[in-house]
């Protein structure tokens, strides 16, 4: 994720530009698919969902790539977009499902279980259960820090918190997800 800046300037002004931005945009697919769809992977569990929300979140890219206007990187305001896509998707299912937030919690730590994904790697399987069990700020914060290594600066962009705000709740995830490992020994 971390481009240099003038890779990211270069591929805005191409972007902007009407005779190259197609080609811009297919590049900013290949650069940015695998990373963004991990992040909404890892928010919803459903291959399906994740790969639908990841083309939903292109689609908003594009029809608005014209407000984009660069004060933020490009993988900031991608993020962003495909985190919304996520929480809106999983806000629409709960209520769509009459679920409260603790039954959804519930139904996807129920789906990380049962899931083929793991195939063996009880640890991995075990990790994304504690992390479904956090409280979705700290589930956030804690999925870019951890999976993507994300600086804090480029979280506190993405979700609109201060870096000391997202600092404890990435410390209160890890002390939670220790925690978890204890308790399920």
């Amino acid at each position: 994720m971390s481009n240099r800046p003038e890779e990211d300037q270069n591929l805005t002004a191409r972007l902007r530009d009407g005779a190259t931005a197609r080609e811009a945009f297919n590049e900013v697919m290949a650069r940015y698919s695998e990373p963004l769809y991990w992040q909404i992977r890892r928010m919803v569990q459903s291959h399906d969902d994740a790969n639908d929300l990841l083309q939903n979140t292109f689609m908003k890219a594009w029809m608005s790539i014209e407000n984009f206007r660069g004060d933020a990187k490009l993988s900031t305001w991608l993020y962003k977009i495909a985190i919304n896509e996520a929480l809106s998707f999983l806000d629409s299912e709960r209520r769509r499902r009459h679920m409260s937030l603790d039954d959804q919690e519930a139904e996807i730590v129920s789906t990380i279980a049962a899931s083929p994904d793991f195939d063996g790697n009880e640890l991995a399987r075990k990790l994304q259960i504690a992390i479904a069990t956090l409280p979705e700020k700290q589930r956030l914060v804690f999925n870019m820090k951890y999976f993507d290594d994300m600086k804090y600066e480029d979280i506190s962009n993405i979700l609109g918190t201060s870096v000391g705000a997202l600092k404890a709740s990435y410390h209160l995830a890890t002390k939670k997800i220790e925690q978890y490992f204890d308790e399920h020994d």
